[in-house]
């Protein structure tokens, strides 16, 4: 009996394909396909696997994916379905701690491996390329000279993909594939989707998107994970839409002052967050806080930081 269709972009969803300890043979697929590795990543480990603490009911909580191959390169791979406004700078922040964490006091820096991190986007951020699939490293602005290789980032904007050209599935590259698996994982039946794809990683990860509609537990955690993100996007649109029509009404100068403050206070919480070793919030979840929630947040951080050093 087959369940009701999982969206593979949900991020509960992604991580369980993706992230997913008994299934890495999709993980080291997707690298591969997304990498173009030459040799092949062979093996990976996820870092992060699933644990019932992954899913409180925190709204504020990412199921993004930790995997490290054979060779010791790290990834760090997400799911967005939102455009927040700092989603660039949060995605640097995190592949550069991924790459400085690898060094223990006293370590040489040989010792460090690639960080990369692919986020696949259900929104277009680069409105200027026509490609889905862009890639980006530190280089020369004068020459076509690489300045280092150990920190890449991969974008994937899936809206640039139009999935509607089934009758050439089967010639597309694994890439392709993927990006067609995401966009039309929620309009097939699994094995019809992993049927049209034609390889066998491909009904493993349509098998993972089953096994979460036929168990109540993940298909709960699913449904209240699909609710939040939604809800989340139209906070955001509301929140902005305030935001713009209270600064109409007080002026431009007091909506900047104000902008200051709220800007002065995230930066104080972010930063209390960090020295906590917890994800700092990005400004949009901060945005979305009932703002005496946001005020409290400030000192229960800071007595949990006492207390810690006491």
């Amino acid at each position: 009996m087959t369940g009701p269709r999982i969206d593979p972009k949900v991020d509960f969803a992604f991580k369980r394909i993706f992230g997913n300890p008994e299934h890495t043979r999709i993980t080291i697929h997707f690298l591969n396909a997304v990498m173009n590795a030459d040799p092949p990543i062979m093996s990976v480990t996820i870092l992060n696997p699933d644990r019932e603490k992954d899913f409180p009911n925190e709204k504020q909580i990412v199921l993004d994916v930790l995997a490290v191959d054979e060779k010791g390169g790290r990834f760090n791979i997400e799911m967005q379905t939102t455009l927040p406004g700092d989603l660039v700078k949060r995605l640097t922040y995190y592949n550069c701690l991924n790459y400085v964490q690898q060094l223990q006091e006293g370590d040489a820096y040989v010792k460090l491996r690639p960080a990369i991190s692919i986020c696949v986007l259900d929104r277009i951020l680069f409105k200027s390329a026509s490609e889905y699939h862009l890639s980006f490293r530190l280089v020369c602005d004068q020459r076509r000279l690489v300045f280092t290789d150990d920190l890449v980032f991969h974008m994937l904007e899936l809206p640039k993909y139009d999935p509607s050209w089934d009758d050439g599935v089967p010639a597309m590259g694994s890439l392709e594939k993927w990006i067609y698996f995401l966009r039309r994982g929620d309009q097939l039946e699994p094995r019809e989707l992993a049927a049209r794809l034609g390889d066998p990683t491909f009904l493993e990860a349509a098998g993972v998107l089953e096994m979460i509609s036929q168990s109540p537990e993940d298909r709960q955690r699913y449904e209240a994970r699909q609710k939040f993100l939604r809800d989340y996007e139209g906070g955001l649109v509301a929140a902005r839409e305030e935001g713009r029509e209270e600064g109409r009404e007080e002026g431009r100068e007091e909506g900047r002052e104000e902008g200051r403050e709220e800007g002065l206070l995230a930066g104080k919480i972010q930063m209390l967050q960090q020295l906590l070793g917890e994800r700092p919030s990005s400004l949009d979840e901060l945005v979305l806080l009932d703002p005496e929630l946001r005020k409290a947040l400030l000192p229960e951080l800071q007595s949990r930081l006492r207390a810690r050093h006491q």
